[in-house]
């Protein structure tokens, strides 16, 4: 097995984007990152391509072969691109997927990248289309939003831990300050606490503002061996760690709500890739598609014991300058989260942050950082960890 590099990265705007077409948004993420590892479409020897649901939210299926033409990778050059699903960690997923192309000597130069284009539907559409993650049978058909399920997860964590509506609202609050110093995010401006609690219940304790929007969007990686990679840039970023797992598909099958077990065993397979532990991670990227997601992440990546993620947060432990700092990018809440891509988009800000390039949101020295994406309610959850150095 190989090591691998990062060798280029580029993440489109996000937000809701009337004037731009899906085929649009995700070629300008390719071309931007091709153009950051100065390589051109005749070099690539692979494309993966995370999206949820094209089919529901655009009405186009066979998005590989879409995105591979629009992106002129097609005709003359026939490369190979794979469209990979895995709900919200769809574009986790393709990155991993690139990983271990590269890494196994199968392919070179490799694209990883994820899009989502969820604001041509209405709301409703776009919750039927996002409810597909759950288990339809026994969730979905029985009335189960996501909202309605990590509001049981949210319920449970404040029985069991004595976490607060407000330490969920310090979440959202600290991600919207992230978000005003990211000129990629969706939205740019502070918030308070209380501005969290008074806003529209949607599932009981979860406000709006503790939810995360809908959102177009796309990113993009180039991968490239390690040992070639300082050919095409001299700031790589190496991948140190990778860790899939997979849970039951409901919640009512887990042994515990208030903990992912993917995230968990995913984490646990990364860091041991990396030879490594959470004391060792700079800065983080995780997936708080709401304000207890993140809550709960932090304490399944070993960040911090469980049941006092929400204390961890109230002290100002993942603010930028804290002890682990969180969501740099605004993360899901505020940079926004187009299902597709938000796991490509995640180690982008982690590369950002390793290359010292994260402008105003910069963690200082930061060496390593990590980049959790997850799907559905926790039934899939990947874990990249990546680093300045092999």
């Amino acid at each position: 097995m190989r090591d691998v590099a990062i060798i280029g990265s580029y993440t489109t705007r996000f937000g809701e984007m009337w004037e731009r077409s899906f085929r649009d948004i995700v070629v300008e993420a390719g071309v931007g990152a091709l153009e950051d590892a100065g390589v051109g479409g005749e070099s690539i020897d692979s494309m993966f391509v995370g999206n949820m649901s094209g089919g529901q939210f655009v009405e186009q299926e066979h998005i590989g072969a879409l995105i591979a033409d629009y992106s002129g990778l097609a005709a003359g050059l026939h490369v190979p691109s794979t469209r990979v699903e895995a709900a919200c960690a769809s574009g986790g997923l393709a990155f991993r997927q690139g990983i271990q192309s590269v890494a196994s000597g199968y392919n070179d130069i490799v694209v990883a990248a994820g899009v989502e284009k969820m604001t041509d539907v209405s709301s409703v559409g776009a919750s039927s289309a996002l409810a597909a993650a759950a288990d339809r049978e026994w969730e979905g058909m029985m009335g189960a939003t996501f909202p309605g399920l990590y509001a049981m997860i949210a319920r449970m964590h404040m029985q069991q831990y004595g976490t607060t509506s407000e330490q969920l609202a310090q979440v959202a609050v600290k991600n919207h300050k992230n978000g005003t110093n990211n000129p990629i995010a969706q939205y740019r401006n502070n918030i308070t606490v209380d501005k969290v609690l008074n806003s529209i219940m949607v599932a009981d304790p979860l406000h709006i503002f503790d939810c995360s929007p809908i959102t177009d969007g796309a990113a993009a990686l180039v991968l490239a061996p390690a040992e070639e990679a300082h050919k095409y840039t001299d700031t790589p970023i190496y991948v140190k760690g990778s860790g899939q797992a997979s849970d039951t598909i409901a919640l009512h099958d887990r042994r515990d709500i208030t903990t992912l077990d993917a995230s968990v065993y995913a984490a646990k397979r990364a860091y041991e890739m990396a030879g490594i532990g959470p004391d060792d991670i700079d800065v983080a990227e995780v997936h708080d598609c709401f304000t207890i997601a993140e809550i709960c992440a932090i304490e399944d990546l070993g960040f911090v014991k469980k049941g006092q993620g929400g204390r961890f947060v109230e002290d100002g432990n993942t603010a930028i300058g804290g002890k682990i700092p969180v969501n740099t990018s605004g993360g899901l809440k505020a940079c926004g989260h187009p299902v597709g891509a938000t796991g490509i988009k995640q180690a982008a800000e982690i590369v950002n942050q390793l290359r010292g390039e994260a402008g105003k949101r910069q963690v200082e020295g930061a060496e390593i950082g990590l980049a959790h994406n997850v799907g559905g309610s926790g039934a899939t959850a990947l874990v990249h960890i990546l680093g300045r150095e092999r």
